[in-house]
């Protein structure tokens, strides 16, 4: 029998392989009362999975906000998760998830937890163009690239947690951004994210340094990018470094993940002189060892503009 401690050693070293382990769960059944799909969320963002407990419900909280509990101590929000998607259970709210993201603590209400699978990230496919509304990133077809697999949606808690817990004041001050970032005249900043919100909180913070930048909404199409790039600076016999001044990248991706591109990144010669800049909600220790194995140069938690700001400078005045 395998100790904790192996299971997340184990774990972990999937980043090595651009896989993942995916957490999936049941919400309920559509207004016919049919079709109760299957959803995911990636293993490394749950802490805990606990029958239901007993919720308090808040004055004048955000509709869909179940209330709050106390879990040993600590004082947890609690989001009613198939309300939120437009699903309703079967046989009610029974399970818990409760996740860590985003520097937060909070919990998902849902039906039922069926298994944890283990993944390829290319098994992963991004859900833009596939009618999703926002609230998915991605389909994960769960038995490979087969005819008639079971599918999953990789909920996009970012965009979840925004619409739930709205943030007080601006996203991205401008003021207190700092000064203009100065790059070298014709050079940006490729930026890779699967989350609509997030891109469009980078692209806010981006251009409030003025830095120029180009981005991708997946590992592959950044890694694509980046040899399109690298075939026009040798047409014109420049080194790529001279275009691309830093890479920053999400983990999370459909498929091939930020582990996976930086790793391939800092392997190759043609681009180990290019800085990345890891920027992601899967916070943490283990992560953030796992960034300095792969080769980045920094890791910065999401989403605090003057955080990604302040380690954007900081790695390119290196």
């Amino acid at each position: 029998m395998k100790s904790v401690q192996q299971e997340i050693d184990e774990r972990t070293n999937l980043t090595n392989t651009n896989k993942f382990e995916l957490l999936l769960f049941r919400l309920g059944a559509d207004a016919n009362g049919e079709h109760s799909e299957l959803y995911g969320i990636n293993v490394f963002k749950i802490r805990e999975i606990v029958a239901m407990p007993p919720v308090t419900a808040v004055a004048g909280s955000q509709p869909h906000m179940l209330g709050v509990v106390n879990l040993r101590g600590q004082i947890i929000p609690v989001m009613d998760l198939p309300a939120i998607v437009g699903v309703k259970p079967k046989t009610g709210l029974n399970i818990m998830l409760v996740t860590e993201f985003a520097r937060t603590t909070q919990a998902f209400a849902v039906e039922s937890v069926d298994e944890i699978v283990r993944l390829d990230w290319s098994q992963v496919l991004t859900a833009e163009g596939s009618n999703a509304t926002g609230m998915v990133t991605s389909i994960a077809r769960l038995d490979g690239d087969t005819s008639g697999t079971r599918l999953a949606q990789v909920l996009d808690v970012e965009t979840i947690l925004r619409r739930m817990v709205p943030t007080e004041g601006k996203d991205v001050d401008p003021e207190s951004i700092g000064p203009k970032l100065t790059l070298k005249q014709g050079s940006f900043i490729l930026a890779a994210d699967d989350s609509v919100v997030a891109r469009n909180l980078i692209e806010q913070g981006l251009q409030a340094m003025h830095a120029p930048f180009v981005m991708t909404k997946s590992g592959k199409e950044a890694w694509d990018k980046l040899q399109s790039i690298a075939e026009g600076c040798k047409a014109e016999g420049i080194a790529i470094e001279d275009r691309v001044a830093l890479m920053l990248t999400d983990l999370e991706m459909p498929e091939m993940d930020g582990f996976t591109l930086t790793r391939k990144i800092k392997q190759d010669p043609r681009f180990a002189k290019i800085p990345v800049v890891i920027h992601s909600s899967l916070s943490g220790k283990t992560n953030e060892d796992h960034v300095k194995g792969v080769g980045a140069d920094a890791y910065v938690a999401k989403f605090v503009a003057e955080d990604l700001a302040e380690t954007i400078r900081r790695v390119l005045h290196k």
